[in-house]
């Protein structure tokens, strides 16, 4: 009883500040004070001016509340990411200026020579060019902003290697100050990246490579071969595999491999690969501990996931006090996760690569949320079994158009195939890229990986815990299919496509690369190679978000009656649909950041607690694996 109300109560304050701060940034929209006018304007007030103009009106108040919204959500995010994206080697920073304004790339050029004169590898570090106040200051606020984002795009496609990132920005702190300053920054691994990559590795030895040698298993067991309709659980194996896939084949594998690529370059892409495969065997080992440790109730359902295994598992091994603490951090974080990365990340973005096909949707994105609001809540309103049964669907349907099209657009430009493939590997590997390239591409493509593929992070075994099996090793052996199929097979694909097309450096998407905006990045790439393309993958867009929502729902929904008992259930699926129609018309980044930093938030206390429980995991598996070799274990016959 006491660790029910402790659990209980450390819920509730989380979410009191987290509601606490929207309502307080929702509250001050409309009472921010004006400041007073001084008679002395200066002149660049003008321009400020112009461009405040529509704070007195609706569009303003608006902006103004995700304005708020954004900054809270901004603190938030930033005292994470001091412990998460903690630069394990450390970072080099050096920074060189000339007089004026330097907006061509010759001027850049002697930037560039400058700062490889203080001693840090330019061709391994990130660059920031920080133009004078007022540079452009004649231009209109739409020429300016056009202006920077094509010389973002020109910049980045003449001086971009292996990791480096080429950004632009205004100073505006020191106004009177009339320099360009150019500073190179060299990224270390972010920690929780290196935990990612560190459990993986270990999952993966300590197993006996079973993502290799367990793959055609996996298949034959999701094939049914093995399926007894009289074991306990709620799903088929395929039905949980779908589930789960449906999670984690969304728009991290069309928005999150563009913008990966935009901003690391194309050698993200190796790393992605390796992280998928590596992450084979953490998603066998987390969803085969999700089966061991489920609790079957009465009426047939089932409650299993992380927060079980790490509870009940760690209690096991003696270690019950730190099971506790790392089960409720994970249903918390999970609650988070699925809010924000699940649900409005995936409507914002689906809902950019809709305007892409039909513009006049501009305005009216509240029509996208309703609809979106009222398909997700026709389906999680039925359970796991509803949303299994949906999942098996959508996802070979959205899987077969997406790769079809990957493919066709692949043999159609056979010919830069050799090519592309050789920028992605020079990218990824090559020596000239240096300790810094090769570690920060690394990291980018394991931190993509992980938000696509969330094997380390425990999600899945959420879903998988609900399929009918008498061995829980089964379930896992049946799980590490997702990286192969997320990560391996699609992201790849996707990949291709924007190195092959070169969509990633063109500067007509300059506003797409600009904002990060990968989803419809990817729609402009493939569209330009097959006519009209566009609207089919308009389709698939909205199914992969779709798919991603209603199993991210089942997972939220969950972790939230772990935390708060049976009877929230409804309360919390009223929630999450309230927050699928807020992200067709939040436009704030930090907020949608959030949901990406709670997902992989949520590898911290699994992989922590999986390590201990990694005994138990070789030793079920070795009696499982012994009894499959000697056929003792066989395909299940159906009765005559």
């Amino acid at each position: 009883m006491l660790k029910k109300r402790l659990k209980t109560l450390c819920s509730v304050l989380v979410l009191i500040v987290v509601t606490g701060g929207l309502t307080g940034s929702l509250a001050g929209t409309f009472t921010q004070d004006k400041a007073p006018e001084s008679s002395n304007q200066d002149p660049e007030k003008s321009v400020e001016k112009v461009e405040n103009e529509d704070a007195k009106t609706e569009e303003g108040a608006w902006k103004r509340f995700n304005d708020r919204i954004d900054g809270y959500f901004k603190k938030i995010n930033d005292g994470i990411k001091l412990v998460l994206f903690y630069e394990v080697f450390g970072k080099e920073e050096k920074t060189v200026e000339t007089d004026g304004a330097a907006t061509n790339l010759e001027d850049v050029r002697k930037l560039l020579d400058k700062l490889k004169e203080t001693g840090i590898d330019t061709v391994e570090t990130d660059l920031t060019l920080t133009l004078p106040y007022g540079t452009f200051k004649n231009l209109s606020k739409k020429e300016r902003k056009d202006k920077l984002k094509k010389m973002v795009i020109d910049f980045r496609k003449e001086f971009n290697k292996g990791s480096r990132a080429f950004t632009i920005a205004i100073n505006t702190k020191d106004k009177s100050k009339n320099v360009t300053t150019l500073k190179g920054k060299r990224n270390g691994v972010p920690a929780a990246v290196l935990w990612l990559v560190l459990g993986s590795i270990f999952f993966t030895f300590r197993m006996g490579f079973i993502n290799f040698r367990g793959f055609r298993h996996a298949v034959m067991v999701t094939a049914g071969k093995y399926d007894n309709p009289d074991d306990e659980g709620e799903v088929s194996h395929f039905q949980a595999l779908s589930a789960a896939l449906s999670a984690t084949v969304g728009l991290g594998n069309i928005a999150g491999v563009a913008v990966a690529i935009s901003i690391g370059g194309p050698g993200a892409t190796v790393w992605m690969i390796v992280a998928g495969f590596l992450g084979m065997s953490s998603k066998f080992t987390e969803c085969m501990l999700g089966q061991k440790f489920r609790e079957v109730r009465p009426d047939g359902q089932v409650m299993g996931g992380a927060m079980f295994y790490l509870s009940r598992g760690l209690k096991q091994v003696g270690l019950g006090p730190l099971g506790f603490i790392l089960a409720i951090v994970f249903a918390i974080l999970c609650v988070g996760g699925s809010l924000a990365g699940g649900n409005a990340f995936q409507v914002n973005q689906s809902l950019g690569a809709l305007k892409v096909a039909i513009p006049d949707l501009k305005g009216y994105e509240w029509i996208y949320g309703l609809i979106m609001t009222g398909l997700v809540g026709v389906v999680i309103i039925g359970g796991i079994k509803r949303i299994a049964s949906t999942a098996e669907k959508i996802v070979p349907a959205m899987c077969g158009i997406y790769v079809l099209a990957g493919m066709a657009i692949i043999l159609k430009n056979y010919d830069k195939i050799g090519d592309a493939i050789q920028t992605i590997l020079e990218s990824a590997l090559t020596p000239a890229a240096g300790y810094g390239a090769f570690f920060g591409v690394l990291a980018l493509g394991f931190q993509r990986a992980a938000f696509s593929n969330e094997a380390g992070v425990g999600s899945a075994a959420i879903a998988h815990s609900a399929a009918k099996t008498e061995y829980p090793v089964r379930e896992g052996i049946v799980a590490l299919l997702e990286p192969f199929i997320d990560t391996i097979v699609i992201c790849t694909m996707t990949a291709l496509v924007i190195v092959i097309t070169g969509a990633y450096q063109n500067p007509e998407y300059a506003s797409h690369i600009f904002g990060d905006e990968g989803a419809a990045l990817t729609s402009k790439a493939m569209d330009a190679e097959i006519p009209n393309f566009k609207y089919l993958l308009s389709v698939a867009v909205i199914l992969f978000a779709f798919s991603t929502m209603i199993s991210w729902s089942y997972y939220g929904e969950r972790c939230w009656v772990y935390l708060f008992g049976d009877q929230s259930s409804l309360s919390y699926k009223i929630l999450f649909l309230i927050f699928v129609f807020l992200g067709s018309i939040v436009s704030a980044k930090q907020v949608l950041g959030f949901g990406d930093i709670m997902i992989l938030a949520m590898a911290v206390p699994n992989i922590l607690g999986v390590i201990f429980l990694t005994n138990m995991v070789k030793r079920d598996l070795d009696d499982y694996w012994a009894k499959y070799k000697s056929g003792e274990i066989k395909p299940f016959q159906k009765k005559s």
